[in-house]
């Protein structure tokens, strides 16, 4: 089982009592799994908080193997979108979080494209990592990857069996441009 590590909700300009149901509603689905649920919570009112009134949640769980994967959700800005209850954000969060952890991988979908971008920048060796199915952003920015740097990843589908639990998995394999910072390179 995946074990949750601290996880912070703030709220800014709003009531305090705003937080502390977005919290309930987070651990009413998590509590399902891991009952040891910590979720710290700050709140900032007065000239230090800014302008604009909102709240929102980061949640993190670390895997037995030590991976931390993520899962973050904040109201939208006053005047831009429908407003949402914190309650809601709370539950979608936790259930974002949920599905990052079914997902798997060394990274979190929020995170596949720094880990490719720095395998391709990386030395001129092979590189892999398992990720979770690929998101359509990290689909959009290998296009990217091959455009700008003409490199292609070897793609191998990893079907989920009794090693890899959750969904399937993707490895992702290249050989890196061994970029080097050039001020560095002249000294």
């Amino acid at each position: 089982m995946t074990p949750l590590t601290p996880g912070c909700r703030y709220s800014v300009r709003v009531s305090p009592q705003m937080a502390n149901r977005i919290v309930d509603s987070a651990r009413s689905i998590l509590n399902k799994f891991i009952p040891d649920i910590y979720i710290y919570t700050d709140h900032m009112k007065g000239v230090n908080s800014g302008k604009s009134p909102g709240f929102g949640l980061s949640l993190v769980a670390e895997t037995t193997n030590g991976t931390f994967l993520s899962a973050e959700l904040a109201s939208n800005p006053q005047g831009q979108g429908a407003a949402v209850l914190p309650e809601d954000l709370g539950r979608n969060c936790a259930r974002l979080l949920l599905e990052e952890i079914y997902r798997g991988g060394c990274v979190d979908s929020t995170n596949q494209s720094l880990a490719l971008l720095l395998m391709t920048l990386g030395q001129q060796d092979v590189s892999k990592v398992l990720l979770g199915p690929l998101s359509p952003y990290t689909i959009e920015f290998l296009r990217h990857l091959k455009s700008f740097f003409q490199i292609m990843f070897k793609i191998e589908t990893k079907p989920c069996g009794e090693e890899l639990k959750g969904g399937d998995k993707v490895l992702m394999t290249c050989v890196g441009i061994g970029f080097s910072n050039l001020s560095k390179t002249l000294k």
